[in-house]
């Protein structure tokens, strides 16, 4: 799924303009989508080698297409992943006791989105894998929220939320806290509930669509609290 993902995205940079707005990515360009795309595969490839936070800063060289740098930053990352032993203990964000495993899941979920980023872009079709897309869930509220947080400078959520993908049956609670937290969906009562399939849920956390009204039910409030929240870096 990873290869054919990077694929995916190796194309839809060969093909289109590299001055296409990505306006999911702020003021980005494909180009700068590509150029992004091949430092954090570098990146994550280096890490991996060593357990070790990398200080290269992984720059293209001078008039290379970000498509070629981006081909050959995933076909490292990828034969990375093959080698590595996805228990063996690494560097990933200050969080203790994390192992590689935190980082084949974070090059599958940033190669998901971003993806998803150049498919809107293009106006390419949008599709994220359920599964993929149901782990990238579990992910925004497992790494990507507690570095989000931390510093408690984000305004608390008011209640708790449940979220149920509607097509591979996973379930969330999200309680509020200093740093909200995924919690068992039976551990306690929801103020309100999102319903919707698992990659809408994810765009949605990832503010890359917009969530629907309708996907709510409950306190609607507590739901947009969640669904506004920046969650995501």
């Amino acid at each position: 799924m990873l290869r054919a993902e990077a694929a995916a995205l190796e194309r839809l940079l060969r093909t289109a303009d590299p001055a296409t707005p990505v306006t999911t990515c702020g003021s980005w360009s494909m180009h700068d989508l590509g150029t992004h795309l091949g430092q954090a595969s570098r990146f994550a490839a280096a890490l991996l080698k060593t357990g070790q936070l990398p200080h290269e800063q992984f720059a293209p060289p001078a008039g290379q297409q970000s498509a070629d740098w981006y081909a050959e930053g995933a076909a490292a990352v990828l034969a990375t992943l093959e080698e590595t032993d996805p228990t063996t203990p690494t560097w990933a964000f200050g969080f203790e006791g994390a192992v590689a495993a935190l980082w084949f899941r974070r090059v599958a979920q940033d190669t998901a989105v971003h993806l998803v980023d150049a498919q809107l872009a293009t106006g390419a079709e949008v599709h994220v894998d359920p599964l993929i897309a149901a782990d990238g869930v579990d992910e925004v509220f497992a790494v990507m929220v507690p570095r989000v947080w931390r510093g408690g400078e984000q305004k608390p959520l008011p209640e708790p939320v449940a979220l149920r993908s509607t097509d591979t049956g996973h379930n969330w609670l999200i309680q509020p806290g200093d740093i909200p937290q995924a919690r068992p969906v039976e551990s306690g009562p929801a103020a309100a509930t999102v319903e919707a399939t698992a990659a809408e849920l994810l765009l949605a956390l990832w503010k890359r669509q917009p969530a629907d009204p309708e996907w709510v039910s409950g306190d609607i409030a507590a739901a947009n609290a969640l669904l506004t929240a920046t969650l995501t870096l």
